[in-house]
């Protein structure tokens, strides 16, 4: 009796066992799984007391959440039973800027941008009176986001809201997100067929997550409600309301593309070292094709950049610099945008050309940073990116150990460093 109790036990263990294999299975599978959409239909109905607080009513509650399935095909989830791929790798952070800030590209959205500044010139002119950012400027960013409106967002921005509360890396971040979505849908702002998104969740001709909608979004044409989905006026005043939020400065370039002086030490490119811009200009610092810097201009404190170490452009970098990249925390992204935004009014491209044509991997940026990390010389994420801070703390390597220093990652340096696999 004991034996056949212990073998019904064992039986029943290896049912249980074969049931969660199968719900396993069932959860990794391409499609949307039953037992895990009961559960993820349960974590949405818990969310009603959060929405209902900031006002949002039962009846859109209940309309956008019925029927509600995730997206399990999304990246940057935690799922059981799947590797860990994390977020798809930024076209800022995996090209090259020649890639990235590309000839061909630039000059075809400056034109497209002289046509927008025609058509829209009565709203951009109020927007840069109301707050104080030029109309090249906001177009740019339209470019660069968007193509104009004219590159279609793929996702349904409640759906991929949903999921990423539910299971994506940054769940109370997006739970937030989530429950202002609907409070736009509640509002009228947009229609919920309309609400479409990349899949992080940023809407609009201007990317912006519900958050920021609430932050900056304008009703700029009048009509009663904040469309950044189909509103050109709409869209473009709200990013420069935000850009205005932090801390736009009207008058300001965003930065003077210079020649480097040879003697320039490029592990001096960091935020942190800030020098009136006279004084980068005294040092050896020329700008570009000739432009002649005024007093005030030269008053201005500006930080150097150069983004592929001692080689291509060099740059002054203004306050306004450092705005923009908080639209999008990437060099490359600045660069684009402040760059387009002066192909809209001139013609002219960077004096002095790009020279990568290689950008390393990830991996081996992660091992470069986590070599620099124990040698004290870096103390930023552990990100992959060579970014303003890693190539700084890359040169200071090179400088301790009797490398050339151009504060560029390259495998020679990771396999001086004993970082290379």
């Amino acid at each position: 009796m004991v034996r056949a109790g212990r073998m019904r036990s064992c039986v029943a263990l290896l049912q249980i066992a074969a049931a969660a294999s199968l719900m396993l299975l069932a959860f990794s599978a391409a499609g949307p799984a039953r037992a895990a959409d009961a559960a993820f239909t349960q974590f949405i109905a818990s969310l009603w007391p959060e929405a209902q607080k900031i006002g949002v009513s039962r009846k859109t509650f209940d309309a956008v959440t019925r029927r509600l399935e995730p997206d399990y095909n999304l990246p940057d989830l935690l799922l059981p039973g799947r590797p860990e791929t994390g977020a798809p790798a930024q076209a800022e952070f995996v090209q090259v800027p020649s890639q990235y800030v590309n000839e061909a590209t630039i000059a075809r959205l400056a034109a497209h941008a002289q046509t927008l500044m025609q058509q829209h010139r009565a709203a951009l002119i109020g927007i840069e009176r109301d707050y104080g950012v030029p109309a090249p400027v906001v177009l740019a960013i339209f470019g660069r986001e968007t193509d104009f409106g004219r590159a279609a967002l793929p996702y349904n921005a409640i759906r991929v809201l949903a999921t990423q509360a539910y299971v994506g890396r940054r769940k109370a971040q997006f739970r937030e997100e989530f429950v202002l979505a609907l409070k736009i849908l509640d509002e009228g702002h947009v229609k919920l067929k309309d609400m479409r998104s990349s899949w992080a969740g940023a809407m609009g001709l201007t990317q912006f997550l519900p958050s920021e909608f609430y932050k900056n979004a304008v009703d700029y044409d009048g009509d009663g409600h904040r469309n950044v989905w189909t509103s050109v006026p709409d869209a473009l005043a709200s990013a420069a309301l935000q850009l205005k939020n932090k801390g736009w400065q009207p008058g300001l370039r965003w930065a003077y593309e210079v020649r480097a002086p040879k003697s320039a030490d490029c592990t001096q490119g960091v935020p942190e070292v800030t020098r009136p811009t006279g004084e980068w200009l005294k040092a050896g610092f020329v700008p570009a094709r000739g432009r002649q810097l005024s007093a005030s201009e030269q008053a201005q404190p500006a930080s150097l950049l150069q983004p592929e170490g001692i080689y291509g452009p060099a740059f002054l970098t203004t306050k306004n610099y450092f705005v923009i990249k908080e639209y999008n925390f990437s060099d490359l992204y600045v660069l684009f945008v402040g760059h387009l935004s002066d192909r809209i009014v001139a013609s002219q491209s960077f004096e002095t050309p790009w020279s990568a044509s290689t950008q390393m991997r990830t991996a081996d940026v992660e091992a470069m940073q986590r070599q620099l990390t124990r040698l004290g010389l870096y103390s930023d994420k552990i990100d992959g990116k060579a970014g303003m801070k890693t190539r700084s703390a890359l040169g200071a390597y090179q400088k301790s150990a009797g490398l050339k220093v151009d504060c560029w990652p390259s495998q020679a340096v990771l396999k001086a460093m004993g970082g290379a696999k």
